[in-house]
């Protein structure tokens, strides 16, 4: 029998998918979840069931947590990538590295084909093609959902006739969870006008107490919350998840360009990266130098956006990887956050590299390496071109 690896969630589609491989195509079917490390164990373990229930040849969870950490989400810190300015990147930097975990894998077993659930619809077709064929490109993609053009009514009917009666009961809002921000699609995401019910989102308020929380960054990395160090990077984020979720806050709608070319609208709660872009974003404005600040958020926008798009193997994306990395040398010091009900506010930093500092004076107050008659001077070169220029065309 030809093997077939399925990229597998325990959803409805990959369901169907795990039975309709088998039972209608004759092929062997090798579940993969690739785990980024958004999953609790429970979680885990309930994907698991499922595809050992569905009659899968074999099962296997790929942990590519920190791999998506050291390849994505260090950069989209560095860079404080949100796209269109509103939303961090989470849904589509993890679909990155759980289609190139995939495609690896079946390699390695030496698989036929590699089957994803997407829809016609969505951006994930897109990232999931375009991967497989890139790491991939001797192994045939199957994507049955988009292909049969299915509803989910005729999914569920699908699998109730081959005995399967798993609890898929139609969620009023579809939620995809991840490690770095989940994301909330509903009927009001369909509206240009509407915004998502407080019970839409999966964090509920439960904490009310203000409270201070000192983030500890060396050279663009988050190591330490409150004093407590996290050598495990994705440990940082999720502890800092556990702090800042309560307070409902990094909450947001965000509208953009899809990659097929129509606009689409989301809703999305991540309070552990709008917190962490935040604040290492005010701690790069008092450690780098206005250039530097300049050029960064030229590329980190395209970086963001082209990752977005599924196109993450592009050399460019190394080069300004490395701009990135390099540009993290002296970003190192505490950033200090109150945390209330819906907000949070970045208050402010400590650091040795800080460049705000009274030794060169005071901005607005006094002047340590300068006089007036050196501004006095430096002012009228500074607007000698622009002066020549007005003189030579006012008439």
């Amino acid at each position: 029998m030809k093997k077939v690896v399925l990229a597998f969630s325990g959803g409805l589609d990959t369901s169907f998918c795990a039975i309709y491989l088998a039972q209608d195509m004759g092929l062997e079917v090798y579940a993969a979840l690739a785990d980024t490390g958004g999953f609790s164990p429970e979680e885990l373990q309930k994907i698991e069931s499922r595809a050992r229930a569905l009659g899968v040849k074999n099962y296997v969870r790929l942990d590519v947590s920190q791999q998506y950490y050291n390849d994505t989400i260090k950069y989209m810190i560095f860079g404080n990538v949100l796209k269109n300015g509103t939303y961090p990147i989470s849904v589509s930097s993890e679909r990155i590295v759980q289609a190139t975990a995939v495609a690896e894998y079946a390699k390695a077993i030496g698989a036929d084909y590699i089957c994803h659930g997407s829809t016609g619809a969505g951006n994930d077709q897109v990232r999931f093609d375009l991967i497989f064929g890139i790491v991939a490109p001797e192994i045939e993609v199957i994507a049955l959902i988009r292909e049969m053009r299915l509803s989910r009514e005729q999914e569920i009917e699908y699998l109730r006739s081959h005995g399967v009666d798993f609890d898929f009961k139609k969620a009023e809002y579809s939620i995809n969870q991840g490690v770095w921000g989940t994301s909330v699609g509903g009927r009001e995401t369909l509206t240009s006008s509407e915004t998502l019910p407080e019970a839409a989102y999966p964090s509920q308020l439960t904490a009310t107490e203000p409270r201070r929380v000192t983030l500890t960054f060396e050279q663009g990395e988050l190591v330490a919350i409150d004093g407590t160090r996290y050598d495990d990077r994705i440990e940082g984020i999720r502890g800092l998840q556990k702090i800042a979720a309560p307070y409902a806050v990094g909450r947001g709608m965000h509208v953009g360009d899809t990659i097929i070319g129509i606009k689409g609208r989301v809703g999305f709660e991540a309070a552990a990266p709008m917190i962490i872009i935040k604040s290492h974003h005010l701690l790069e404005k008092h450690t780098l130098t206005k250039w530097q600040l300049f050029w960064k958020d030229q590329i980190s926008a395209f970086y963001g956006n082209y990752l977005h798009e599924g196109q993450y193997f592009d050399p460019v994306m190394r080069d300004m990887e490395a701009m990135l990395e390099s540009s993290q040398k002296q970003v190192s010091g505490d950033v200090f956050v109150d945390l209330a009900p819906y907000r949070f506010d970045v208050i402010g930093i400590e650091s040795t590299h800080d460049l705000m500092s009274n030794k060169f004076g005071a901005y607005g107050e006094t002047m340590a390496n300068w006089t007036g008659e050196d501004v006095k001077g430096f002012s009228k070169i500074f607007g000698n071109q622009v002066s020549m220029y007005r003189k030579i065309n006012e008439e």
